[in-house]
């Protein structure tokens, strides 16, 4: 190649390079490629030894390292798995393990069973309470009952379920006691 047809795509390359660029991400998708692209571009035109008159040589300078950049891109692997992906982005799996899912499964278990073990009422209760979110008073009008006994047998549902589960439960129903000063 001759030493002006080189000098001139390579001036072109350095003059053109933003606009090389850009013209190579928009087509790549990636502004990592389309750099990497024209840096193997000028890599490949310094190992040329023969070459004729370039008539474009923008259109010359941006096929070639689009297509040295498609020759990459087919020899990346096409798929990565999720494990890579997770590993790459360096993500926490959220997903239980095995052991937590028996665990779960055996606890649910455990507090259906509990549940069952409780009188019709109560049981209502304490559904009625802490997964509806009903407030004691609607619930002592719902049974006809007072709401003092509402709290009582709410209270001994909770305690029943918390001996079957192993489970410390908190009894306190009223407000927050002020706390001492020692």
């Amino acid at each position: 190649m001759s030493d002006s047809h080189h000098d001139v795509l390579r001036r072109r390359l350095l003059l053109d390079y933003d606009k090389l660029k850009k013209r190579l991400t928009s087509r790549l998708g990636s502004v990592d490629r389309a750099s990497d692209a024209l840096q193997d571009a000028w890599i490949r035109l310094e190992g040329v030894t023969q070459l004729g008159i370039v008539q474009q040589p923008e259109r010359y300078l941006f096929r070639i390292a689009y297509n040295l950049a498609l020759k990459q891109i087919r020899k990346e692997p096409e798929q990565v798995s999720l494990e890579e992906a997770r590993a790459a982005l360096n993500l926490a799996d959220e997903a239980p393990s095995p052991e937590q899912v028996v665990e779960a499964r055996s606890e649910a278990a455990a507090i259906v069973q509990a549940l069952a073990e409780l009188s019709p009422r109560r049981r209502a209760i304490l559904l009625a309470s802490r997964v509806d979110g009903i407030p004691l008073k609607d619930i002592a009008l719902r049974h006809q009952i007072s709401q003092r006994m509402v709290e009582i047998e709410l209270k001994l549902a909770l305690i029943h379920c918390g001996r079957r589960l192993g489970k410390k439960i908190v009894q306190r129903f009223g407000p927050r006691a002020p706390e001492r000063s020692s």
